[in-house]
């Protein structure tokens, strides 16, 4: 008597995805919709469920059903991940390309098990079409770049499993006339049972995918400012710690400039909050758009904001400012509005954050009172 049952390796794999299933649809309930691919993800799992419960009644069940249908559940739940994948990541999919594979792969597989059935032939087409749905995925896991560990495990994952079923074609031959998938056979057990294991290693690498991807949202959201996406006010005083020691190391030069929006409270007052941030949003991708990559923009409160300039003298700071200033003025839109800009350098070794700004503040207040939209220095 053999030790392990494939009927119930089979059913016990599908009650475990079943449960991981639950466990990712609540996910999805629970995570921030911007993490996409949970809910196919979870229907994947789900379709699998259905498809270890019908193969696990091969022998009580309608051959029609416990083999073409489960096999056909099978193929269209790891289709349904990988579109999942395709989902988290922002791919468009070719849903017709695959489904047109599937349904015919399904026929021929029906024929070979109710019309002239034959088990080797019906072994073939199952692992050759689960290899290449498995194959595809991995490469879509590989192709998208940052290797972090979720990815990693994921593609090694997926790739495990269409390595396994093209080892499963090779082992075809061997197998003895009139066996079926639920046979005692070792070879077959042994497959039977790393399906089971790479399943839960798949859903766990997903969980993963989605974890690591809210704990990237999650960093970006406690960092940037919620309507422009620019960097808060913290972040920010982070970063021109950093620049201004590295400025003190190096004998380096560095800018700050605070702009103030001029009459901002008019705008709101006039056109209405609303109004007021689209506002905010036009003036924050303008500059943005104006600055290098190590630039910073960060918002320091209402209409308030920052601007760090690595490795920038004086005058050059003054020439980014007017640049930035003129761009403001020169709105088309309406409402329109114009800006106060006040520029400073470090100057000494005993400059802090605080000194920095304080006198960037005052630069910005003169702008303000000799006219506002102009640009001073200090």
């Amino acid at each position: 008597m053999t030790a392990i049952d494939p009927r119930t390796v089979t059913l016990l794999t599908g009650v475990m995805s079943g449960l991981m299933a639950v466990v990712l649809y609540t996910l999805k309930r629970n995570y921030p919709s911007s993490v996409r691919g949970l809910g196919r993800w979870s229907f994947t799992l789900a379709v699998l469920f259905a498809g270890g419960v019908l193969v696990s009644g091969r022998g009580l069940l309608p051959d029609l059903l416990t083999i073409s249908l489960s096999n056909l559940l099978l193929w269209l739940g790891l289709y349904l991940g990988y579109t999942g994948t395709q989902q988290f990541f922002g791919v468009p999919s070719r849903t017709w390309y695959w489904l047109a594979l599937i349904l015919a792969l399904a026929l021929v597989q029906t024929w070979f098990a109710v019309g002239a059935p034959d088990y080797r032939v019906r072994l073939v087409l199952t692992t050759t079409m689960t290899a290449l749905l498995t194959g595809a995925h991995a490469w879509l896991v590989f192709r998208q770049g940052a290797f972090t560990f979720a990815r990693v495990l994921t593609a090694c994952v997926l790739a495990t499993m269409a390595i396994i079923q093209l080892l499963r074609l090779g082992t075809i031959s061997s197998i003895p006339p009139g066996a079926e998938f639920l046979s005692s056979d070792p070879i077959q057990l042994v497959y039977v049972a790393t399906f089971a294991f790479v399943m839960l290693l798949f859903s766990v690498s997903v969980v993963l995918l989605a974890t690591e991807q809210l704990h990237t949202e999650l960093q970006y959201q406690a960092g940037h400012d919620s309507l422009t996406h620019a960097l808060t006010r913290r972040r920010m005083n982070e970063a021109c710690v950093k620049e201004l020691e590295r400025c003190h190391r190096h004998g380096r030069h560095m800018a700050v400039l605070l702009i103030d929006l001029d009459h901002f409270k008019m705008v709101n007052d006039t056109w209405g909050h609303q109004a007021g941030d689209q506002v905010l949003l036009r003036f924050a991708s303008e500059v943005n758009g104006l600055l290098r990559q190590p630039d910073l923009l960060g918002r320091q409160g209402g209409e308030e904001f920052l601007v760090l300039l690595p490795e920038t003298t004086l005058d050059e700071a003054l020439c980014v400012a007017e640049r930035i200033r003129e761009s403001c003025a020169r709105q088309g839109q309406t409402p329109n509005y114009t800006a106060s800009i006040g520029v400073t350098t470090n100057h000494k070794d005993t400059d802090t954050v605080d000194s920095l700004l304080a006198r960037a503040d005052a630069a910005m207040y003169r702008a303000k009172a000799h006219g506002r939209n102009r640009v001073e220095s200090a």
